[in-house]
């Protein structure tokens, strides 16, 4: 077996170490994926994604929306209401999840009835 040294590695790239620091957290990826159907209400978002606390999506819309991914928008109502929404930029990764998901259902086990996904029920 060769010795490797360091310059035989090229070192990971910046913007997907980003991307993924985001993108790659728990309960991100569902998030997206419900606001790219419609802009949704806080409890509407709540239910729609299985296992996740209030506190937990608060913060990932928070981050989301601190990337410039997500914007939130209130009625006053009455009753006051929350909606969140995905930007330009939130829209323009619908090519590359869907490419993503396709992906997964060729390559990954898991799939209907497989392994556990992200947000199922125990």
């Amino acid at each position: 077996m060769a010795d490797h040294g360091e310059h035989d590695c090229k070192k990971v790239d910046g913007s997907i170490t980003r991307v993924f620091g985001l993108l790659g957290k728990r309960w991100t990826g569902p998030i997206v994926s419900v606001l790219m159907q419609r802009p949704v209400h806080f409890a509407e978002l709540r239910r729609a994604i299985p296992g996740i606390s209030e506190r937990m999506l608060s913060d990932r819309l928070t981050e989301l929306g601190a990337a410039g991914l997500v914007v939130r928008e209130v009625d006053e109502g009455p009753p006051l209401r929350v909606a969140y929404r995905l930007t330009e930029a939130g829209t323009a990764l619908e090519p590359a999840l869907k490419e993503l998901g396709r992906w997964a259902e060729a390559h990954l086990p898991g799939g209907v009835g497989g392994m556990r996904g992200e947000g199922a029920p125990c």
